[in-house]
């Protein structure tokens, strides 16, 4: 009889693990629709309505109940739509390119610009200040220095 007693908690407990974690739903639809584009309009599904955005969003919502993880959906969606499904590209790859580039191409200006204005500043120090040519002949320029030394 104890056996018995023993036989069903033990069975009870083994199903009740799953069901337990399948309780609280791993992700949710409105994280998710901003994880993933429509593949018809090119956003994500949470500004689109167009019907293959509506599908995708049953399809998840479907996942969700059946306690898939985010990784898990989004995988099955690649695997379907392929890559361009996700919103942002992925971190490893080439795809890693599309995070790195713009953050090179921001540091890689700062520093031109940085040299340009050093160099900039320091070729202003180095040049003898430039005389302004008056276009008068050598006797006229004569002339004024003569008057110009007398008046002062």
């Amino acid at each position: 009889m104890i056996w018995r007693f023993l036989a069903v908690v033990a069975a009870a407990l083994v199903l009740a693990g799953p069901a337990a974690a399948c309780a609280r739903p791993r992700t949710s639809l409105s994280f998710l629709e901003g994880q993933v584009m429509c593949p018809t309009c090119h956003t994500t599904l949470d500004m689109s309505d167009a019907a293959a955005a509506q599908q995708i969003k049953t399809r998840i919502s479907q996942r969700i109940a059946a306690c898939w993880t985010a990784q898990r959906i989004e995988t099955e969606l690649v695997a379907i739509y392929g890559q361009a499904i996700l919103a942002e590209p992925s971190h490893k790859g080439f795809d890693l390119l599309a995070w790195w580039l713009p953050i090179a191409a921001v540091l890689g200006g700062a520093l031109v610009l940085a040299f340009g204005v050093w160099r900039w500043s320091r070729g202003r120090d180095d040049e003898p200040p430039a005389t302004a040519a008056t276009g008068l002949d050598d006797e006229t320029e004569r002339k004024i220095d003569e008057l110009l030394a007398g008046m002062e």
